[in-house]
């Protein structure tokens, strides 16, 4: 019998309880979503009703802004910009692990919030590097920042990975990555926790729509070899990636798939998976959910489920494949 774990990023840290516990709606404590029994769905070491009591029956403070200097901008494309900038110590030492993000505006009009994934947090020297690909009336603000200015940044984030258990659980093992576009920015902190773990990388690029492979000098830190192949087309998985897949797992003990790209590349990836009746792979991929406000509460990020069950995928953490399994689409 498979029995979903359901995990909420925040549970557990300095920001919970949050406004989902005020509002009845709180993911894992069931006293916190109006029963009146304990049950919680995914014990986290602290008792999330306690902590709420306690509290003042109050969410706890939530995420900071902070003003952070621009200390370089180069404009890579007509649609893909690399920033770096100043961070505190702290929110550097946060946003080191995979799945972090930020939320970015140039001003203080936060109804220009952008979620963005952490390309690199270099916490020696407190510099933080983001890939923004420019595609929508947000984003196009950003083609004003320059070197000196200051920015907003709202975080730190944790959410931008599913399946984090599973990066963080293989040891000394093998693992298959593979990226398309943008999703080459998010891969390199997974990357940095599988090396670290001990574990061996083998790296699949598909570079398009881009020119150029501008994760390159930072793969070099890792000394990390790659193969650049086409992954999908017209919807589908390539011939060619689906040989290297299915190579990779019947010739070698492949401990983790980690698919960085667009939702469609994960389903597909998944899908081939199940062709090949190897649902043992463990999985994670890029979080791809639309955000707003990044703590559940406006429900842009909400995806409904069979059994009308909501998932707030901005908190909710989980294997992918019940991110991507019985979601309905319409």
């Amino acid at each position: 019998m498979n029995c979903e774990v359901i995990d909420c990023i925040d549970a557990g840290t300095e920001y919970c309880p949050c406004h989902l516990a005020e509002a009845g709606e709180c993911i894992l404590c069931s006293q916190l979503q109006g029963k009146c029994f304990c049950d919680c769905l995914n014990w986290k070491g602290v008792c999330i009703y306690d902590k709420f009591r306690n509290n003042g029956s109050k969410a706890k403070k939530g995420r900071e802004t902070f003003n952070c200097k621009v200390i370089d901008v180069e404009f890579l494309e007509k649609s893909l910009i690399l920033v770096k900038f100043l961070a505190p110590h702290k929110l550097a030492l946060d946003l080191v692990s995979p799945g972090g993000f930020i939320f970015i505006r140039t001003d203080e009009n936060f109804y220009f919030d952008i979620p963005i994934s952490i390309l690199q947090s270099d916490t020696e020297s407190n510099v933080i590097s983001i890939m923004i690909e420019v595609r929508g009336i947000k984003t196009k603000r950003l083609l004003n920042i320059a070197k000196g200015q200051d920015i907003v940044i709202r975080g730190p984030y944790w959410n931008g990975v599913f399946g984090l258990k599973n990066i963080d659980n293989l040891k000394n093992g093998k693992s298959l990555v593979i990226a398309k576009g943008i999703g080459m920015a998010p891969m390199l902190p997974v990357i940095k926790k599988l090396i670290n773990n001990g574990n061996k990388v083998d790296l699949i690029i598909d570079k398009s729509p881009y020119k150029k492979l501008y994760v390159e000098e930072y793969l070099k830190q890792y000394n990390l070899s790659y193969d650049e192949v086409p992954v999908l087309g017209e919807g589908i998985l390539t011939a060619e990636i689906q040989d290297i897949i299915r190579d990779k797992i019947e010739k070698e003990d492949i401990g983790l798939l980690h698919c960085a790209g667009a939702d469609i590349l994960t389903y597909k990836i998944l899908d081939y998976l199940d062709q090949l009746d190897r649902k043992d792979i463990k999985t994670s991929c890029c979080n791809n959910a639309k955000m707003c406000c990044g703590e559940g509460v406006c429900g842009s990020c909400t995806a409904r489920f069979k059994g009308h069950r909501v998932k707030r995928l901005c908190k909710v953490q989980s294997d992918p494949r019940n991110i991507f399994e019985g979601r309905r689409f319409i």
